[in-house]
């Protein structure tokens, strides 16, 4: 914060402190000229007003919450670019990078500094930690039965993954998978699941538009969708089948896919970009790229073997 703004957010704070105490200064003093507790010269509905100040204990309140609020201000940080005598800070707000905020959250933890975020991230991390540290001694096969692990995991899926698969976690189109049902790109075992989280994925299919030319995508996406059992114009599926061997590398002869490498099924009519023939079109012309990121940082590996075993539960 520079200098400027410094002095004009203290000039204003420690201003209104100064102003309240002038103004009860200047309410407490007797401008009336008549002697205190004696009645002033004027009456309503027969009800004398008398010259009091105000109650002591009011008074002293007043003059407790000034001293308190500049002894504040001199503990804490509030004036602007001060910091305060305790050193006293709310974050690390003068990071530029993830690295260098890893390394200063580290630091204020180790050293005990007085920096709230850190306090209470070392403050979870006493109090959860060794929890994790039991769960991520059973399997995540076993762990998605203990209903306390995966209300944990829930919870975990919400703050983290909600984003993109839903709250629900039935996914929606546009590369985002459903993981309630059991049709999984890299396979639905805990340890591939754990695998996803840990590492993140990275999908991408070419675009076929040059090399097939608009009739052949025409071709191959009739074949495609009559893998699903959907209608099409059979001429077009005998052509497409011919130039589906081109996609065959991936998807498999028979279409189901390849969950090596995250290559989809295309035979049970689940689309995760639509299954329409406009998006299957669209699919085949420009291709898809999609991307998961990966959760070991951000979570740990403890942290991320529930949210498995969580998402292992809902397809079981």
């Amino acid at each position: 914060m520079t200098m400027f703004w410094t002095i004009w957010i203290s000039v204003i704070t420690l201003g209104t402190i100064a102003g309240c105490w002038w103004l009860l200064r200047w309410t407490l003093a007797n401008k009336t000229g008549v002697p205190e507790g004696e009645k002033l010269d004027h009456e309503f509905d027969g009800i004398v007003e008398i010259n009091n100040q105000l109650p002591k204990w009011w008074t002293n309140m007043f003059y407790i919450t000034m001293v308190w609020g500049v002894l504040y201000l001199i503990a804490y940080p509030g004036l602007g670019s001060y910091k305060g005598l305790l050193g006293w800070e709310s974050s690390n707000q003068d990071v530029r990078s993830v690295a260098e905020y890893e390394a200063e959250l580290a630091k204020d933890i180790a050293e005990g500094n007085l920096n709230e975020f850190a306090n209470s991230i070392r403050l979870a991390q006493e109090k959860f930690d060794p929890i994790f540290e039991e769960y991520a001694k059973t399997p995540v096969e076993e762990l998605a039965l203990n209903e306390e692990a995966v209300n944990v995991g829930k919870r975990l899926f919400l703050q983290n993954c909600a984003q993109c698969h839903g709250s629900d976690a039935r996914g929606q189109r546009g590369g985002f998978p459903n993981l309630t049902d059991n049709d999984w790109l890299y396979g639905g075992s805990g340890a591939k699941i754990k695998e996803t989280l840990i590492n993140g994925r990275i999908g991408a299919m070419p675009g076929w538009l040059a090399p097939f030319g608009e009739q052949g995508i025409k071709e191959v996406v009739a074949y495609t969708l009559s893998l699903s059992g959907r209608e099409v114009d059979s001429a077009l599926s005998t052509a497409g089948k011919a130039r589906f061997m081109a996609c065959a590398a991936c998807h498999g002869m028979d279409g189901k896919g390849n969950q090596m490498i995250g290559a989809p099924n295309l035979t049970d009519n689940i689309w995760l970009y639509g299954g329409s023939e406009r998006a299957v079109t669209e699919t085949l012309n420009y291709g898809r790229n999609g991307v998961m990121p990966a959760f070991n940082e951000t979570l740990g590996e403890n942290k991320v073997h529930v949210v498995a075993a969580y998402v292992f539960s809902l397809s079981q």
